[in-house]
């Protein structure tokens, strides 16, 4: 009896266990944002975009990655079009970063992380060697070094403001540290980071020793994705929010999710498409709290408050 009784308490401790890691049990859950304005259409004009793939924001503006239309969109918080650029040096522009009065564009077909003052004034192309293939997102650690999701080349990249390569971390797989098309990168006031692993469904985190602590997204963070708290279908776009959460683009769920630091679920919200494609694509995180997105179906901002 008491082996059968020890037995029960190990399945039901296993269950709870397995529940908790997929989101279907969790403690500190907060409600979902609330939709608060929106702009946007699909076009070519000021303020109209085609496939927007980047979003981030300063104190009183938001800049957009128009992807297809190869120009940076900057926008007041109301939605007002106050000026675009980038039109003579962009190809695809994807996930942006801004630190020290400069954005940093990291361009798909050009292979490099193009830097422009906020105003527009273009300073130049970060390239590196080995090239980059195909970098989808870029954020700046607090010593002004870049750090570069190289998301073809399965790779992450350190680097210097003017190009020199510091540290690499690569290798494609499932497996802790290892990466499967990764699209975004944030790095946190210390100097650790975490790692939007798009295909494999997860979020790795690094410690300010570059070195790998933990990941979260489905069972055991091994690329199984699905539509449960806590798990993703391709992620996309990574931000830290004023108080050190971490907000996710989960592209295929059509939702952005919350999490402790730590990888614990908190919350998500979005919005579903009204046809085939899907919406919730880049997050940036206000000094407020705030969150804006870029829903990549409708052609559009997203601003969200608790």
């Amino acid at each position: 009896m008491q082996i059968h009784h020890l037995v029960k308490i190990a399945v039901v401790v296993a269950t709870v266990l397995l529940l908790q890691s997929c989101g279907a049990i969790n403690w500190n859950q907060e409600p979902p944002y609330s939709l608060v304005n929106t702009w946007g259409e699909k076009g070519s004009n000021p303020g109209q975009f085609n496939d927007p793939t980047g979003i981030a924001v300063t104190s009183n503006e938001v800049f957009v990655s128009d992807a297809r239309n190869s120009r940076i969109q900057v926008f007041d918080k109301m939605g007002n079009f106050k000026r675009a650029f980038g039109q003579q040096q962009l190809g695809r522009p994807m996930n942006l970063a801004i630190a020290n009065d400069t954005l940093y564009v990291p361009d798909y077909f050009k292979d490099a992380v193009h830097v422009f003052a906020l105003d527009g004034q273009y300073q130049g192309a970060i390239e590196t060697s080995p090239a980059l293939d195909s970098p989808g997102g870029v954020a700046v650690f607090p010593d002004g070094d870049l750090l570069v999701a190289d998301t073809y080349g399965q790779r992450l990249v350190r680097v210097s403001p003017e190009g020199s390569q510091r540290r690499t971390w690569s290798g494609k797989g499932i497996w802790s540290g290892e990466f499967n098309y990764s699209t975004s990168v944030a790095v946190d006031n210390n100097g650790g980071f975490y790692v939007a692993d798009g295909y494999n469904d997860r979020v790795q985190q690094f410690g300010t020793d570059g070195e790998y602590m933990r990941k979260w997204g489905g069972p055991f963070g091994l690329n199984i994705f699905g539509p449960f708290k806590g798990w993703f279908a391709t992620v996309t776009s990574i931000a830290i929010g004023p108080e050190g959460n971490l907000f996710v683009a989960d592209f295929y769920n059509n939702r952005i999710q919350k999490f402790t630091a730590e990888g614990d679920y908190l919350t998500s919200f979005g919005v579903e498409s009204d046809g085939p494609g899907q919406t919730e694509i880049a997050v940036a995180v206000d000094s407020d709290g705030t969150v804006w997105s870029v829903n990549f179906d409708a052609n559009r901002v997203e601003q969200w408050r608790p």
